[in-house]
């Protein structure tokens, strides 16, 4: 499991390094640099921005999208798979078809297409607290949904977010979506809130990820839930060796019958 992990983790930033250049640059590859670190040296094969400051991004993207407590649904589902004894490649293979989900893996690009259009609506104009509150509640009153607040499990600002923020503040704190960006987590959170449907009204990682990522050149929004996969390898591969280690079962959830649910639902 160990021997097959590793070889998985070193192999995913080359495989999709080569997919991003085969989509997007007519197949013109760029080789690895044994002389980069993991994280570094993808970021270098995708060939967008050689600068150190667009690895460090990639780095920091890759460390805090690894994994977070396995119950979301990739990690979940390479947990699931390789708990049948199933190899490292079968396990992450069954994860990332559920990343492919659009409830999953499609976050940080929805969160990034939301700030551009809500920059676009405003024409121009310097974001405010008070221009978004209302930006927000008009967004909420016409049925839709504000993208990168909330979470399933967290309770508070995502710390991931906050990491991303200090990055963004310190490396690029010209770009005009981390500025829209940064008023909205002042102004939103209080609309949603307000609205006593919302048990988490403040921003995740998905709702700063794509925007630090487009600054550096990485603007092929559709490649983002591949990085997201390449991160989660790290994660998945670590669990999974923790799981022979420690000899954890097979997993099987509890079922209820018909009754049961007709019973509770009412």
């Amino acid at each position: 499991m160990l021997d097959d992990g590793l070889s998985l983790v070193a192999q995913i930033p080359l495989l999709s390094a080569r997919i991003f250049r085969n989509v997007f640059f007519d197949g013109k590859h760029i080789p690895s640099d044994q002389n980069l670190d993991w994280a570094g040296n993808y970021a270098h094969m995708l060939g967008v921005n050689d600068s150190e400051a667009f690895k460090e991004i990639t780095r920091l993207y890759l460390m805090i999208h690894a994994d977070h407590e396995g119950g979301n649904v990739s990690a979940h589902t390479t947990h699931l798979v390789g708990s049948a004894l199933s190899d490292p490649y079968y396990s992450f293979a069954a994860g990332v078809n559920g990343l492919a989900g659009p409830l999953h893996g499609l976050a940080n690009q929805e969160c990034l297409r939301w700030l551009k259009a809500t920059h676009e609506t405003l024409g121009g104009k310097e974001p405010t607290v008070e221009i978004l509150t209302q930006f927000a509640k008009d967004t909420l009153a016409s049925g839709k949904v504000i993208p990168g607040f909330g979470h399933g499990a967290l309770r508070a600002t995502d710390p991931r977010y906050t990491i991303q923020m200090e990055f963004a503040k310190e490396h690029m704190p010209d770009d005009p979506l981390l500025k829209l960006a940064s008023v909205c987590y002042e102004a939103i959170p209080p609309v949603l809130e307000a609205t006593g449907k919302v048990a988490n009204p403040w921003p995740n990682v998905d709702a700063l990820s794509g925007t630090c990522m487009q600054h550096y050149g990485l603007t092929q929004e559709d490649y983002y839930t591949v990085v997201f996969a390449v991160s989660r390898s790290m994660g998945c591969m670590a669990n999974l060796v923790w799981s022979r280690l420690m000899g954890l079962p097979i997993e099987r959830p509890k079922s209820v019958t018909l009754d049961w649910l007709e019973q509770n639902a009412k």
